[in-house]
């Protein structure tokens, strides 16, 4: 079944619904939602030759067009090859030569230089002043048929380590990560506003479709961004607004609300993912929000869906074990199976620490054209994820960290995750990231760049002392880094490999990372 099938459903139940907002403007309800749409997948088709099957990307910050956009796409039968808006035009005319993508939206239409793009492929303006407010004819009425197998999304990764890979999502692929949303996150009603504050390209966007699914309101922000006292402005007057937020998006709201004295008046649900809430900054989020907290862990691979760990869980901090549950990504959502391999893929036990598989329903059907990484991380059905933790006695899952992150070092494994834990309940430290050096004498050494709540405020031996009253002292960093912030791609995940590179070839001041 086509995706966009849900949008037409919601357009029929609901016509009159309110659907697409900017900021607290309405500007479409359902019936006008799919109305638009069907005209642009004409358009697509008609106007630009795009058959079913093909690919077409988009290269843009949030916005209602985005939205109307990625329906047009599925529903004219083509596959939509969403773009981070924040790549260089190279990086993004790389993706769309790897795609075969036969167009690309972008802002302005004008993006590109018509040399970097592949010759059968144009850029198109994302803006809709040109589109009509009803399609003609009786074509596309419905959405083109499409199989659960079929292709609908490919999602690049952020090749932080080389070149991305094109993740290849279907139509089944998503469905099955959308009807896990209401069982192991968080239940949809028609009065809720999901926020797009998070770029749409990646974890954000993709919870679209259960919203679409349920009638509920779609709201871009003005800024088209992250902005935590706008969005704080957005929930107290809409309503119910659930978002996606990577955790340093968290951290920068627990920030923002304790200056002004906002509690999360009219937020409903705060989701996070993508990469580690330390307890530290959990403990205080829990502080200034309440119980609006839900934390889940995915890939691109599988999306948004290999485990949750619920409000009640993690709002939870009289339970005895509260620590370790909210130190973990809680249980394996309903639509998959997660079990921890070693080297030759054999199963551990509970508290046996390996590589996390997962296999379901909503796990890739592999790379585009790449047989030999899609080899390499579909096995036997199953998913290897790089990413190295345990499940424990009641199927909670831990992440300590990906694989190539482990540091080695005297012949001890090292977890950078366990290490930031520490540093990160010193008072004085906003944020912390650690990585490993090669080392003559160790193989690897322990490196710390942190980021100080006041500069200066701290050095490497006050943090040391710190660190081992409270952890192994063969863990310790054996350097400190003290600089202004920590690179962070557009998800607001740190760069490691930006900090291994400056230890490397540390050219330039440590203050300009």
């Amino acid at each position: 079944m086509n995706i966009a099938h849900w949008l037409l459903d919601a357009a029929q139940r609901w016509p009159q619904r309110p659907a697409l907002f900017e900021g607290c403007r309405q500007v479409a309800d359902y019936q006008d939602f799919a109305t638009r749409v069907r005209a642009r997948a004409l358009q697509l088709r008609h106007g630009h030759g795009i058959a079913p099957g093909e690919r077409v990307a988009l290269l843009m910050k949030n916005s209602c067009d985005y939205l109307e956009l990625l329906y047009a796409i599925w529903w004219s039968g083509a596959v939509a090859v969403p773009v981070n808006s924040k790549l260089h035009p190279r990086e993004a005319a790389w993706i769309v030569g790897n795609a075969g993508a036969r167009a690309i939206y972008t802002d302005s239409g004008r993006t590109f230089e018509l040399k970097d793009l592949p010759d059968n492929c144009r850029e198109l303006p994302g803006y809709a002043t040109s589109v009509p407010t009803v399609a003609p004819d009786h074509e596309l009425l419905e959405p083109c048929p499409r199989r659960d197998d079929d292709l609908a999304w490919l999602f690049y990764t952020s090749g932080t380590t080389g070149r991305s890979k094109g993740v290849m999502l279907s139509h089944g692929n998503l469905m099955a990560m959308s009807l896990c949303y209401p069982l192991d996150v968080d239940p949809v009603q028609a009065t809720d506003a999901v926020v797009y504050a998070a770029p749409m390209s990646h974890g954000a966007g993709l919870y679209n479709f259960i919203h679409v699914r349920c009638g509920a309101r779609h709201v871009v922000p003005e800024s088209r961004g992250f902005d935590a006292q706008e969005l704080f402005g957005l929930a107290q007057e809409l309503g119910q607004v659930s978002l996606f937020a990577a955790p340093t998006m968290v951290k920068r709201m627990v920030e923002q609300a304790r200056q002004q004295g906002y509690a999360g008046a009219g937020i409903k649900t705060l989701v996070y993912g993508g990469a580690p809430m330390y307890l530290a900054d959990l403990g205080q989020a829990l502080d200034t929000f309440g119980p609006r907290l839900v934390q889940i862990y995915g890939q691109g691979e599988c999306p948004m869906t290999i485990s949750a760990l619920s409000r009640e869980l993690i709002a939870d901090r009289e339970h005895p074990d509260w620590p370790a549950i909210a130190a973990s990504v809680g249980r394996p959502q309903s639509c998959v199976e997660v079990r921890i391999v070693d080297a030759d893929g054999q199963r551990l036990g509970p508290g046996e620490p390996g590589e996390i598989a997962v296999r379901g329903a909503p796990v890739m059907h592999g790379y585009w054209d790449n047989p030999s990484a899609t080899q390499e991380a579909l096995v036997d059905g199953w998913l290897l994820t790089g990413d190295i933790g345990f499940l424990d006695s009641r199927g909670l899952l831990t992440l300590t960290d990906r694989s190539k992150d482990v540091i080695i070092s005297g012949g001890s494994n090292i977890y950078p995750r366990e290490v930031e834990e520490v540093l990160m309940q010193h008072p004085g430290v906003f944020e912390v990231c650690v990585v490993g050096q090669a080392d003559a004498e160790w193989g690897e050494s322990v490196v710390a760049f942190v980021v100080l709540r006041c500069p200066g405020g701290l050095d490497a031996q006050a943090l040391n002392q710190w660190f081992v009253t409270r952890m192994a002292s063969f863990k310790k960093p054996r350097k400190y880094l003290f600089c202004r912030e920590l690179p962070k791609n557009s998800y607001g995940k740190i760069l490691k490999t930006r900090l291994r590179q400056w230890l490397q070839d540390p050219t330039g001041s440590i203050a300009d990372l």
